[in-house]
């Protein structure tokens, strides 16, 4: 993919163990997704190949999250990063020009991040600034919760780069992630254009135009029910499309995880102490 002047890097922050997501990532993607959107396309694995389409396959290597997530980050240019993940899977249109004003808003503002995804983890502040009818927000740093997450939000890249602590796994990164932030209290700011999991809107819109949506549909390694409303898509589909839903189906009905191994069975503590003193002993 040639190299163009965008200022944006939208990149998909995939691992390898969930490999079996990327088809549905790439079916949801571009069917919704318009590619006319001004930004430069990442589809980032560990080491194994990708090809989705309209994107670039970006490799981190292997590591923990924060570590391969800030080894992408420096390997690419572009001065804002609009974060998702292969598990986020687009269920509404998207709006250009409402990205090209964003993407404006955030160059000319140094925005440090814009959260784009509505949840009622965030009390907002109304500005007098609205995009397509949505009003730019200001995140209330002290009254929300999870100021560092992982769901689709416009990052200045040197902003991101530095809430990334090494060895963070992402649910970590969230959670001391969010303290760091409290502490440093920068300015945040939230757009309810995303209906995360048909999330409601928090702010005081102007009759924006319709919203896009997503769904999460993976949680501990497996298919939740959000993944349901996929597979009876893609049984409508191509041939391909059709045999990726009964494996999809196959999945979630077995409660298999992503890489294809029955549900791990938990192990109480007691039981763990016990095999840890029976493995010290041999």
């Amino acid at each position: 993919m040639p190299k163009s002047n965008h200022k944006v890097a939208l990149l998909v922050h995939a691992c390898d163990r969930y490999e079996f997501l990327y088809k549905g990532f790439d079916y949801a993607f571009s069917k919704n997704w318009d590619f006319d959107i001004p930004c430069n396309y990442y589809f980032a694995t560990e080491v194994k190949d990708a090809n989705i389409k309209g994107f670039r396959n970006i490799k981190s290597g292997k590591g923990e999250w924060a570590d391969r997530l800030a080894t992408l980050l420096r390997s690419i240019e572009e001065e804002y990063v609009l974060y998702f993940q292969e598990d986020m899977w687009l269920s509404k249109p998207v709006n250009l020009d409402l990205f090209r004003e964003l993407f404006d808003f955030a160059r000319k503002n140094n925005t440090m991040q814009i959260k784009l995804h509505s949840s009622e983890v965030y009390t907002t502040k109304q500005t007098d600034h609205f995009i397509e009818g949505f009003n730019v927000s200001e995140i209330d740093n002290k009254a929300s919760h999870f100021l560092m997450s992982h769901q689709i939000t416009l990052w200045n890249k040197d902003f991101l780069l530095a809430q990334l602590y090494k060895k963070e796994h992402p649910w970590r990164n969230e959670r001391k992630g969010t303290k760091r932030l409290k502490k440093l209290n920068p300015l945040i700011h939230h757009i309810d254009y995303f209906a995360e999991n048909r999330a409601a809107e928090i702010n005081s819109n102007r009759n924006p135009i319709k919203r896009s949506e997503y769904y999460a549909v993976s949680l501990n390694s497996m298919l939740n029910f959000n993944a349901v409303r996929f597979i009876d898509e893609l049984k409508s589909g191509s041939l391909p499309e059709k045999e990726y839903a009964a494996e999809l189906q196959n999945h979630y009905e077995n409660n298999l995880t992503h890489d294809g191994n029955p549900k791990p069975k938990k192990v109480d503590l007691f039981k763990k102490l016990k095999i840890w003193f029976l493995n010290k002993k041999k």
